[in-house]
This record gives C-alpha cells, sequence and structure tokens, in this order.
C-alpha cells in the first residue's frame, strides 16, 4: 500500500512533459468534524494517488483544506471521489484561472492541528455563527458604501501585489498576527460600520468572520469563494473589476493576474515590478520581488552574499548547511535587510 511519494519533484516534471496532458489547479476547504484524522489522511491518499492528484492538502479535527493539481482527464473521477465523501458532496472547487501544469509537483497530505494556522482557541466562540457571505456582485456594491470598511485578511507579501481598492491591508507576516490587529484598529466602529472581509479562497474568513462576531462586530461580511471566485464571476458576468493587480497563490505558480495593474515594486531596484521569486541559494531561499533586470544581475539571488554563496559547487553549499536550521529570512517573506525597496 503505498502511503507516500515515490518520486521526487523533479522526475515527476519529466513524467508530466511526457505525458503531454493537461492539468488543472484548484483549491477547495471544509470545515467539518473528522473523527480519524489519520484513516480519513490514508484514504485521500490512496484515492487520489490512483487518480495521478498532486497537491498539498492538511486534514485535522476541524476540517480539510486542499491545493491541488488534478490531470484533466481525470477531473470527473476526482469529483466523483469528492461526492462520495459525505461533508465534500458538491464542495465547491476554486479553478485556478491561470493553469499551469506544473503548479504541483508532489502529493502531500498532512495531518495537522488546524487546517488554518490561527492561534484561536475554537472552544472561546461559535466558529459556525459566520459572517453574510456574498457573491462578486454584492461585494461590489458593499465597498461603495461609505460605511463599509474592507478589510484584505492575507499576510504582507500576498497584499503587496494585488489588493482591491481601498482596502485596509495590515502589514502582518501571518494570519494569526492580524486579527487582533484589526480588532484594534476598528473598536470604535463594530456597530456603525459594515466590516467586509476577503482573502484568496475564502477559508481565513470562514473563521474570522465568526470570530469578529463574537468579538461585538454587528455587520459581518466575507467574499464567498474569495478572490478566485471573484474573479471568475467579474468575467463570467461581465462585471466592474475592482481587484488591482495580482492574487498570490500558494503553489508553484505563485500568482494569478486579475488586473493589468503593476502595484509593487522590485525589491532590489525598485521598478515597478509584481514577479515573485525564491533566492536560488538553498540556504535562503528568501521570498521576494524581482525584475528580470535584477535577476541577471544578482544571478537570481537576493544578495550579493547568496550569490556568491550560490557560485559555490553543490557539494561545497550542502557542507555549509548542515547542521544549520533555516534562517528567519525565508519565513519573513520579503523582509531581508539586504533588499532596499522591501515593503
Amino acid at each position: 500500500m503505498q502511503l507516500y511519494n515515490k518520486l521526487s519533484a523533479k522526475e515527476r516534471a519529466i513524467l508530466i512533459d511526457e505525458a503531454g496532458t493537461d492539468r488543472l489547479t484548484l483549491s477547495f476547504y471544509k470545515y467539518a468534524h473528522i473523527g480519524n484524522t489519520e484513516i480519513f489522511r490514508n484514504y485521500l491518499f490512496i484515492g487520489w494517488n490512483e487518480l495521478d492528484v498532486l497537491g498539498r492538502i492538511y486534514v485535522a479535527k476541524e476540517g480539510i483544506n486542499g491545493q491541488l493539481s488534478v490531470p484533466a482527464p481525470n477531473f470527473e473521477a476526482f469529483k466523483t471521489h469528492l461526492d462520495s465523501i459525505s461533508f465534500l458532496k458538491d464542495v465547491r472547487l476554486n479553478i485556478a484561472r491561470e493553469q499551469d501544469s506544473k503548479s504541483f509537483l508532489k502529493l502531500k497530505v498532512k495531518i495537522r492541528h488546524k487546517i488554518v494556522a490561527d492561534g484561536l482557541n475554537d472552544d472561546t466562540f461559535d466558529v459556525t455563527n459566520k459572517g453574510t457571505h456574498v457573491n462578486a456582485s454584492q461585494f461590489n456594491e458593499l465597498i461603495e458604501d461609505p460605511n463599509t470598511v474592507l478589510v484584505d485578511m492575507r499576510n504582507h507579501y500576498e497584499s503587496e501585489i494585488g489588493h482591491f481598492e481601498g482596502a485596509i491591508t495590515p502589514d502582518v507576516d501571518t494570519f494569526r498576527d492580524s486579527l487582533d490587529i484589526i480588532e484594534q484598529d476598528l473598536k470604535d466602529h463594530k456597530e456603525d460600520k459594515n466590516l467586509v472581509m476577503y482573502c484568496t479562497g475564502g477559508i481565513r474568513c470562514e473563521k474570522a468572520s465568526a470570530y469578529y462576531k463574537h468579538k461585538g462586530f454587528k455587520n459581518v461580511f466575507q467574499l464567498e469563494g474569495g478572490i478566485i471566485e471573484y474573479a471568475r464571476q467579474i468575467e463570467e458576468q461581465k462585471l466592474e473589476n475592482k481587484f488591482l493587480g495580482k492574487n498570490f497563490v500558494f503553489d508553484h505558480r505563485r500568482s494569478e493576474r486579475i488586473s493589468d495593474d503593476v502595484i509593487a515594486n522590485c525589491h532590489q531596484c525598485g521598478k515597478p515590478c509584481d514577479h515573485h521569486v525564491n533566492c536560488a541559494n538553498e540556504a535562503c531561499h528568501l521570498l521576494f520581488i524581482q525584475c528580470d533586470e535584477c535577476a541577471s544581475k544578482m544571478e537570481n539571488c537576493c544578495s550579493t552574499e547568496c550569490m556568491e554563496v550560490n557560485r559555490l559547487p553543490y557539494e561545497e553549499q550542502k557542507m555549509l548547511r548542515r547542521g544549520k536550521k533555516n534562517s528567519n529570512k525565508i519565513f519573513k517573506k520579503g523582509r531581508s535587510e539586504a533588499l532596499k525597496y522591501k515593503k
């Protein structure tokens, strides 16, 4: 019984090229009570591995959160498999606007304490008492209302390359950091303003809306399906697009363009740019924004120090990394002091 990946990412990429089959990148989530997470995890891995599904899926007692890549010919079989699970029947699937057959190169189904790291004690409030879900048309109307406060529930590196017009974009590194900051900043408007939230696919707003209602906010709304679903609806229904720039996504694509606006800058030279990369030095691997000119000049690295390390023979680089933990810069997402034009 196979419960792990037998192929490396490089080997999988070669097989994808050889297959020549289009793949669909999609995501979904569902809060539900899962009694035995290990059995459920194994069941998913076995079933999806047979369908050549790749992706990153988190399973917890509170539910499931998945980002996946499915071969287009296997999509109906994948959907049938999902529908066979009672609490996932007809679950909304957010289909990516920009497809890439190599968005994921491994199947990882992991057991977690929570499907989103929110730092909340769910026993202290009713997580089912969520905010009102609104579609793209309703969302556009709401954010035109002067009594609305629009809040981006994502992290700084996500909102830096794209966000809705007029949104509050907390300068935070993690979702859990934003919760208390937003409550404090809006404490005087719990009853007289509409609190409207959005995130990538909707999952962070599910928990946040219930939390803010528990904290006394009276009029709480959330964008159903997040930015991904919003982009689909405005295109299908010919609605006005209120989103500027790109939507950050958590796969190898890193982003999807929603509008032609470029609202960010290269972290190294300051030129308009919204292209995220990871530093080529494996000991750093910092996520940052880099234009083509700087990528060439800096050899895809975030600093001269990393560039010098990356020029060393691979075995020598491995020796330098041996016994050392990853630098905190990896998790700061563009916070490195080496970046002159970071946000």
